[in-house]
């Protein structure tokens, strides 16, 4: 009984694999008379003709793709240099202002009194020097001031006696009492002409300083004004009417954005090549403009944290564009770099592989090809073809071994 099952079972496996061989070369038939079809048909098809050119080196630029952001060309905030109350802001976020122009006001009255008071202090000052009160110059010469010409004269009045008295004592004419006389009377003298001098310098020294405190308070009045440094927009408003605001505390932020900076970074292994002056073309986001402009600065140095280079450039102010943002840069390097170079409709891509037929003995043959720059309309070849190879234009119902006549696209060339 068993003996009966195991042989049973073994005359099924026999006829199963007795049924997967035919299979299999009914399967093999089946490929051959359609490879034999196939090359039939292909053998069957007429050439067609097609437009070629030939794979050749060129001259195109050689850029740097690098990423950046755009920056204000300049910025400042605003600061309030004296204290007091806020009176006036004549501007507010997005106003335009120009260098000059007055963007907000500290109340006045505190200090136009001050520079008034000062203003008189000097004129006292000036007019006990014997200068007029309203002038401008505070310099003197201190022989040509009443006080020491008055002690000149006396003390030129007591030189005389004294020479006088001491050619009579000579001539024993004088008493030794009139000549101590005289000679005290000119150490008085000489003593005045000295006190003077020192109170003279004195005056003008004080006349130095109500100079200086009337400058100063005329500053701190100009300083209670608070002006645009240059040209821009206003970026953020910080303080209110009414406010008293201490000294420093910040009041407007402005940025000149005509033109914008624009701030790249450039890998370490492409920054030797990178130099002030070379053209860069800048998109942003999803745009397709393109805006052009030149390296305007470069950093000396590379930055440490990421081994960056950083370069920097001015763009035209558009509507546009906006600090902040951020920025695409082509950076071209070489105009006239040679290289292998097919045009552009010669390339087809498919799931991410690029490939192009090329015409040998009379047929096209596909090859796949690994492509770099574009420019002007050619694709440069970095592998795949070589130069001297034709290869067919608007290839894309192209078949590989399809037969074609050969018809040279002499634009393309």
């Amino acid at each position: 009984m068993i003996k009966q099952k195991n042989n049973n079972r073994i005359s099924g496996l026999l006829a199963h694999k007795t049924i997967l061989g035919m299979t299999l070369m009914v399967s093999l038939c089946s490929c051959a008379r359609k490879a034999d079809a196939q090359k039939k048909t292909t053998d069957t098809v007429p050439a067609v003709p097609v437009k070629t050119a030939e794979a050749q080196f060129k001259p195109m630029e050689r850029s740097v793709v690098v990423t950046g952001s755009f920056h204000a060309r300049e910025q400042a905030t605003l600061t309030v240099k004296v204290p007091g109350r806020l009176e006036k802001i004549a501007v507010d976020v997005g106003s335009v202002v120009n260098k000059g122009d007055l963007l907000a006001q500290i109340e006045r009255s505190d200090y136009d009194l001050r520079a008034k008071q000062s203003a008189a202090a000097l004129a006292q000052a000036r007019a006990r020097l014997g200068l007029s009160l309203d002038g401008k110059e505070d310099q003197v010469k201190l022989e040509d001031t009443g006080p020491v010409r008055e002690a000149k004269a006396l003390l030129v009045e007591a030189t005389k006696n004294r020479e006088r008295v001491r050619q009579l004592a000579r001539e024993k004419i004088s008493s030794q009492s009139e000549l101590d006389t005289v000679e005290a009377a000119y150490t008085v003298a000489a003593t005045r002409y000295e006190t003077a001098l020192e109170d003279v310098r004195e005056r003008l020294a004080l006349v130095v300083q109500r100079r200086a405190a009337l400058n100063l308070a005329q500053k701190e009045l100009a300083d209670s004004s608070v002006l645009a440094p240059f040209d821009g927009i206003v970026q953020q408003r910080r303080a209110s009417l009414g406010e008293f605001l201490q000294t420093g505390t910040p009041l407007l932020v402005i940025a000149d954005v005509d033109p914008l900076r624009l701030r790249l970074e450039v890998p370490e292994r492409e920054s030797l090549q990178v130099r002030a002056g070379q053209p860069i073309h800048v998109t942003v986001g999803e745009s397709t403009n393109i805006y052009s402009a030149e390296i305007a600065r470069v950093s000396p140095m590379l930055t440490a944290s990421n081994r960056m280079l950083i370069v920097e450039a001015d763009v035209p102010a558009r509507q546009e564009l906006r600090p902040g943002l951020f920025a695409q840069a082509r950076i071209v390097v070489s105009k006239n770099d040679p290289a292998l170079s097919v045009p552009e409709s010669a390339v087809t891509s498919f799931v991410g592989l690029e490939k192009v037929f090329v015409v040998q003995n009379g047929k096209a043959l596909e090859k796949s090809v690994r492509t770099g720059r574009r420019n002007n309309g050619s694709v440069e070849i970095l592998s795949g073809i070589e130069a001297g190879d034709k290869v067919i234009l608007n290839a894309a119902k192209m078949r590989s071994g399809q037969a074609v006549i050969e018809e040279v696209d002499a634009k393309a060339s």
